[in-house]
């Protein structure tokens, strides 16, 4: 049997922030693994200051972001496809634009994203939880894009030009950004680097997620794959400066403190156990 993994992201570089490691320890395992985007980025901001490329950025952002998707995809040896809607910006009071992701129809927006999962028949689908992970437009309405697809697939009665039916097995949100691990990243640090720098911003995180509830139910290892991750983030240049205290921190500290990715399991169709070190846990032949 072969394992396929479906990623549903809002934007290019989410891939990269948001379980890189997870998706080349899966690739090393033998697994496939596809990632969707749902829009080209074109409404964001130039992030990195000491961006080299910051002339084609301030004349084709939506260009650069396709050339760094195509990096950070070959960087994790994955596939990847472009749900092809507009990004919506950030929401302000006049909402959003038209027809950008976030002003489509679910019920138009979410076709595509069926005819993916009926096609590539993946064993799990990883997206958002209802807030987006924070919320940005196209961050919720991929949520709901997300799950209304998942359900829709396996429905003969949905979208019946888009394939035949196909029942995803584990639905799981992203919960890679918690305090539990930020919590382990601050201890570790603080005993074997008590005058470091980056114990300042590591603490701001923390208190950032204090209030976050503890929801991860996985924790995949993913250790050995840190490296993939960082070059895979850092093929995202407009988005992320490459001395990032929020985004990279020393992978031996932590691979010593919390060597996961962490997920939510929100709805299985098979039986694991809890707390699950496998997101294909009950899917395996051997499991």
């Amino acid at each position: 049997m072969t394992l396929r993994l479906l990623a549903v992201h809002a934007h290019p570089d989410d891939e990269s922030s948001k379980g890189a490691a997870t998706y080349a320890y899966y690739r090393s395992l033998g697994a496939e693994v596809l990632i969707v985007s749902c829009t080209g980025g074109e409404r964001g901001s130039i992030l990195n200051e000491d961006l080299a490329d910051v002339a084609m950025a301030e004349r084709d952002l939506a260009g650069l972001r396709r050339r760094e998707m195509t990096a950070a995809q070959q960087t994790m040896g994955i596939q990847h496809l472009w749900l092809g809607y507009q990004d919506s910006g950030m929401a302000d009071d006049g909402g959003v634009p038209k027809n950008s992701f976030a002003d489509v129809p679910l019920e138009y927006s979410a076709e595509p994203l069926v005819r993916i999962i009926r096609d590539f028949r993946p064993q799990v689908l990883i997206t958002y939880d209802e807030n987006g992970g924070y919320p940005h437009p196209d961050h919720i309405r991929c949520h709901q894009v997300s799950v209304e697809a998942f359900r829709a697939a396996a429905d003969a009665d949905r979208y019946p030009d888009a394939g035949a039916t196909w029942q995803i097995d584990k639905l799981y949100y992203d919960r890679i950004f918690n305090l539990e691990r930020m919590d382990a990243m601050y201890l570790e640090l603080s005993i074997t680097e008590p005058d470091s720098d980056l114990l300042e911003p590591l603490a701001s995180a923390r208190e950032r997620m204090s209030e976050y509830p503890n929801l991860a139910t996985t924790h995949v290892p993913i250790g050995d794959f840190l490296e993939v991750r960082d070059d895979a983030l850092r093929s995202h240049a407009s988005q992320v400066s490459p001395t990032s205290s929020f985004f990279f921190w020393p992978n031996d500290m932590v691979r010593k403190a919390w060597p996961y990715e962490d997920f939510q399991l929100v709805e299985s169709k098979v039986d694991t156990n809890m707390p699950e070190s496998d997101l294909f846990s009950g899917v395996r032949d051997d499991a």
